[in-house]
């Protein structure tokens, strides 16, 4: 299953690469403004926003886009490993249980 991770502090992408791995995600991090965000979003089985390190537009385009290619969008306030590993597992309920 394929992960697209929407902000988050540059220091924590190891982190959130890491943990997508060990729990059996192909990850992709965002962690920086991307002009071209909405074409380098593909199409992830899951979309994690970690909202306090994203602006309102960038969020804007991932939700639209998401939207059109049905693509569930999992948001977090904190970008803690914690927090990210409690959204992985929550992905890895709903999707595989589904």
């Amino acid at each position: 299953m394929s992960l697209l991770v929407v902000g988050g502090h540059e220091r924590m992408e190891k982190d959130y690469l890491e943990i997508g791995k060990i729990s059996g995600f192909k990850t992709k991090v965002c962690t920086k403004k991307a002009n071209k965000l909405a074409v380098s979003i593909g199409n992830p089985d899951a979309i994690i926003i970690l909202t306090s390190t994203v602006s309102h537009k960038i969020c804007s385009i991932v939700e639209s886009k998401a939207k059109k290619k049905n693509i569930p969008i999992y948001r977090r306030k904190s970008s803690s490993r914690s927090s990210f590993f409690e959204c992985i597992e929550q992905i890895q309920d709903e999707l595989c249980h589904s």
